[in-house]
C-alpha cells in the first residue's frame, strides 16, 4: 500500500506532498520549512529516499536543498532548470524506485516554465497520481508569463500540449496532486474544489475542452498582476538556498524601535487591523498575521529593506517569521511582543485613525473627501465607485504622492488590504479612513457603482 501526505502551505495557496510505502517516501516540491516535512516522514515511520523538484519555484523559496542534506536523500531537479549546486537532473522518461512495488516516473511538461517536470506515482505498474506542478491545475493551468515576456505565448502552447498529453497518457481515475491553484499567483484561475482526477480534468478544465488558439487566447487575457518579489525567487532557488533560522530575532526596546524608524526601516505591526487602527507606534505599517502576510508583505516592502516585526505573542511572531522565510524574508532585523504601551517611548502616544463601513461613507459630504480603490485591476474592473482613485495597494508604498489631498477613504474587498493601505498612508502623515466592509455594501448602500 502507498500513502500520500499533502503539506499545505495555506498563505501561499501552494502545496507539497509526501509519498512513500512502508519504508521510504520521496518528497515533493517541499517548503522551506522543512520540519513540517520531517514530521510527516517521522509520523509515517519512513525514511525521505529522494526530494523532487517539478521546477524552479518563482512564487516560494524552496526547501529542497535543505530537505536532501539533512536526509540523505537523492535531489532529483529538472535537467533544463540551470542551477549552480549539485543535483541530481531529471529527463522525461527518467524513473526512480520509492519503496517496494513504487516507482516514480518524470514527464515533461513544459508550460509553466520550459524545464517543467511532473512525477507519476506508479504502484505495481499502475499510475495512481500524478504530482503536476505548475501543469495540470484542478479546473485550471499554471501561468506561462513568470520566466520571460518573449517566452510567453510559446510556453501558454506548450502548457496546452503538455496539459493533453497528461491526459492521454494516464488512467482516469489518477490522482491529480498539484503545487499550485489554492490562491498562489502562479495560477491561471484559483482551484473549484480540493481533489481531482485526470477524468475530472478532461470533463471540465478548459485546457482540455478548448483548441489551443482559443486556450492560448483565454489563457493571456485573463492574467493577473505578478507580486514583485516573484523576480526573487527564481534566482534564490537557482542558487540554492541557505538552511533556515527560525531562531528568535533580537528584541526591540522603545528606543530601537524608534530608531530603526528613523533610519528608514519597516516596522511591520502582526496585530489585526481594529487593534491597529486603535493604537499603533506611529510610522509602523500593519500587515496582519493571520492575513496572507507573506504575499502581501514581501509584495510591498522594497526588497532587502530590513524588518522589525511587532507581535501580540511570541507565539504570533514565530508563526510570522515561519511563513516569511518561505518568500526569502529571512532573519527579521529586531522583534518586540505585547503592545503599543510596550513599544513607544515614555511621553509619546499611540497613533490611530477611524474605520468605517460603506454605508457611512454613503452618508458623507463628499467634499475634500477622496475614496482610494486598492484592489487589483481586474477587480476593480468588475465594480468600481464612481469618482475612486485606483492604486493597487502593491503600488501604493511609492505612488503615496499621486493620491489627492483631502481626507483619504481607502477601501478593498473586505477590509484587510484597505488596513495596509490606511497604515501606508497613516505613516505618510495623511488623515485616512480604513473602510472594514465588503465591496458588495457598497452598492446596498447608495454609492454609484459602476463597471468598466
Amino acid at each position: 500500500m502507498f500513502f500520500v501526505d499533502t503539506i499545505d502551505v495555506e498563505g501561499l495557496g501552494n502545496r507539497g506532498y509526501l509519498a512513500g510505502g512502508e519504508r521510504t517516501a520521496v518528497a515533493v516540491d517541499p517548503p522551506r520549512d522543512v520540519d513540517r516535512v520531517l514530521a510527516a516522514a517521522a509520523r509515517r515511520g519512513v525514511r525521505i529516499s529522494h526530494v523532487v523538484e517539478t521546477h524552479l519555484h518563482n512564487d516560494y523559496v524552496t526547501g529542497g536543498p535543505d530537505l536532501a542534506r539533512l536526509t540523505g536523500a537523492s535531489y532529483l531537479v529538472p535537467a533544463g532548470a540551470r542551477v549552480s549546486f549539485a543535483r541530481v537532473p531529471v529527463a522525461d522518461g527518467d524513473t526512480v524506485d520509492v519503496d517496494a512495488g513504487l516507482t516514480l516516473a518524470a514527464v515533461a511538461t513544459p508550460g509553466h516554465t520550459p524545464h517543467h517536470t511532473a512525477y507519476v506515482l506508479s504502484e505495481a505498474g499502475r499510475p495512481v497520481a500524478a504530482f503536476t506542478g505548475g501543469s495540470l491545475l484542478i479546473g485550471a493551468v499554471g501561468r506561462p508569463d513568470l520566466v520571460e515576456p518573449r517566452l510567453t505565448g510559446e510556453l501558454a502552447r506548450a502548457q496546452h500540449a503538455s496539459v493533453h498529453r497528461l491526459a492521454r497518457t494516464l488512467p482516469d481515475g489518477t490522482a491529480v496532486l498539484p503545487t499550485h491553484g489554492f490562491g498562489s499567483f502562479c495560477s491561471s484561475a484559483q482551484a473549484d474544489g480540493d481533489a481531482t482526477t485526470i477524468g475530472k480534468e478532461k470533463a471540465a478544465n478548459p485546457a482540455l475542452t478548448t483548441d489551443v488558439d482559443a486556450f492560448v487566447a483565454d489563457l493571456l487575457a485573463g492574467l493577473e498582476d505578478v507580486p514583485a518579489y516573484y523576480a526573487h525567487m527564481g534566482p534564490v532557488n537557482a542558487a540554492g538556498p541557505a538552511p533556515v533560522d527560525l531562531t528568535p530575532p533580537a528584541p526591540a526596546d522603545p528606543d530601537e524601535i524608534a530608531a530603526r524608524l528613523a533610519a528608514g526601516e519597516w516596522v511591520v505591526d502582526l496585530r489585526d487591523r481594529v487593534a491597529f487602527a486603535e493604537g499603533h507606534v506611529a510610522g509602523s505599517f500593519n500587515f496582519e498575521a493571520d492575513g496572507k502576510l507573506a504575499t502581501h508583505l514581501a509584495w510591498t516592502i522594497p526588497w532587502g529593506r530590513p524588518v522589525t516585526l511587532l507581535a501580540e505573542t511570541a507565539g504570533q511572531l514565530a508563526d510570522a517569521q515561519r511563513e516569511l522565510v518561505r518568500v526569502g524574508i529571512d532573519r527579521p532585523a529586531a522583534a518586540a511582543t505585547g503592545g503599543p504601551a510596550a513599544w513607544i517611548r515614555d511621553g509619546e502616544s499611540p497613533a490611530s485613525f477611524p474605520r468605517a463601513t460603506f454605508a457611512e461613507l454613503a452618508a458623507l459630504d463628499t467634499d475634500g473627501t477622496v475614496v482610494l480603490d486598492v484592489r487589483r485591476a481586474s477587480e476593480r474592473a468588475a465594480g468600481r465607485i464612481e469618482g475612486s482613485v485606483h492604486v493597487p495597494v502593491h503600488e501604493l508604498h511609492h505612488r503615496v504622492g499621486e493620491v489627492p489631498d483631502g481626507t483619504v477613504w481607502v477601501h478593498c474587498a473586505g477590509g484587510m488590504r484597505a488596513a495596509i493601505a490606511a497604515s501606508l498612508l497613516d505613516a505618510a502623515g495623511r488623515e485616512v479612513v480604513a473602510v472594514d466592509d465588503g465591496f458588495d455594501a457598497a452598492a446596498e448602500a447608495g454609492l454609484t457603482v459602476v463597471t468598466d
